[in-house]
């Protein structure tokens, strides 16, 4: 843990294992649970670490999740500039205006009807699967696997044509791979917004059965959207999860291979799907840096007040391992209950997908153990590659499996 002479400890701090939080994260939910740190522009901002701190700060309406507070906590240079530039999604909202966006686009993502999907995802799976079986052993997992399924999701609901996914897709990797420069993500990111402003406009002309077309007529041709709004939230559930559920699909299967034992009982029981998941989300954290708030009034968290316009980061990845909360909670336990983890954030923010997100993880994984018995990583697990932008969420660069 860097520390400059004021005995501030630098955020984020570093990871010993690559698919673990910081050990600092223990030390500090024992010794100084909400603590201030310095961030990559010098600027102080309070991490709170304890289960029950991070939930009542994402829960608590004097927590603002507007980026262009002065003071809010972004994780680089790029996330600010993007912050002022850009044009907020809900996600980026507080009430009134988050709970309107957000209202209209939540029927789409209930736990009701991420069930009415499992018969299309799971041929979405199969399908995906197929495909990767026609290649060349070894095999990258999340390329070949991981990433395709929750985007060919994501698509089919928005009503993106097939003849389109091969440019998306391409865009898409340019965003998230980290290998294009800053120049290469932005021109991505603005084909992609091109793209959907004339596929927006194709929808309003012509309206299909699918959620942009659903929005369009709905919201946009009564006023209660413009065109430039939809085009934004279109971009955002295009993009938002993919990567996250990609490298949860992932790490998930490495988890397991990791543990045998479990393995075994998720095949001999497929009942435990459920259960495994929930403890993938919880032992991976899969989004770590998007938990972040500023104080819009005085609050006192714990023994802690936090100031009016002060930075917080409730750290989600410290929470999932409370030893208050998680008996035991360095050990990958599939079969752990309760197990409230808080991946997917907490309050009115917490990720409206989630529940989409949880059956495709369910489907994928499920799918995959029980089609390849033999499932393997193809090198050692020392020999893998891992993103290592300590900013953004984390995961393998890949994953190489043989069967």
């Amino acid at each position: 843990m860097e520390k400059q002479d004021d005995g501030v400890p630098n955020f984020p701090m570093a990871r010993t294992a690559p698919l673990r939080p910081p050990p600092d994260y223990t030390k500090f939910r024992k010794e100084q649970p909400i603590l201030k740190a310095r961030m990559w522009d010098g600027n102080l901002v309070w991490l709170v670490t304890r289960h029950a701190d991070v939930s009542k700060v994402l829960s608590d309406p004097r927590f603002s999740k507007v980026r262009t507070h002065p003071g809010f906590p972004e994780t680089g240079p790029g996330g600010k500039a993007a912050a002022q530039a850009g044009k907020p999604t809900f996600v980026d909202m507080d009430p009134p205006e988050h709970t309107r966006h957000r209202g209209m686009v939540v029927q789409d993502f209930t736990p009701e009807k991420a069930e009415e999907m499992r018969p299309e995802i799971q041929k979405i799976v199969d399908q995906v699967l197929d495909e990767m079986l026609k290649k060349p052993q070894p095999v990258d997992l999340l390329s070949a696997y991981g990433m395709p399924i929750p985007t060919l999701v994501i698509y089919k609901m928005l009503g993106v044509p097939y003849e389109d996914h091969e440019f998306l897709d391409k865009c898409n990797a340019i965003r998230t791979n980290g290998s294009g420069t800053s120049a290469e993500s932005a021109q991505a990111s603005k084909d992609l917004m091109d793209y959907l402003g004339r596929l927006v406009d194709k929808k309003m002309a012509n309206p299909t059965d699918d959620m942009i077309s659903r929005l369009a007529t709905e919201q946009v041709k009564k006023g209660n959207l413009t065109h430039d709004e939809l085009v934004s939230m279109s971009f955002l559930l295009l993009v938002a999860g993919n990567a996250t559920t990609a490298n949860t699909i992932a790490l998930g299967t490495m988890a397991l291979l990791q543990h045998p034992d479990q393995l075994a009982e998720l095949r001999k029981d497929p009942s435990l799907i459920k259960d495994a998941v929930e403890e993938i989300l919880r032992y991976l954290t899969g989004s770590q840096f998007a938990t972040r708030r500023l104080a819009l009034e005085d609050v006192q968290i714990g023994d802690q007040v936090i100031k009016k316009g002060e930075g917080v980061w409730a750290l989600n990845a410290s929470a999932n391992e409370d030893e208050s909360v998680f008996p035991d909670p360095t050990r990958f336990d599939i079969h752990r209950k309760p197990n409230p983890h808080l991946s997917f954030g907490d309050g009115i923010h917490v990720c409206v997908a989630q529940d989409l997100a949880r059956v495709e993880v369910q489907i994928a994984i499920s799918t995959l153990i029980r089609r390849l018995p033999n499932l393997q990583l193809a090198v050692p697990v020392d020999e893998l590659q891992y993103v290592t932008i300590p900013k953004r969420d984390f995961g393998v660069a890949a994953l190489p499996i043989k069967w």
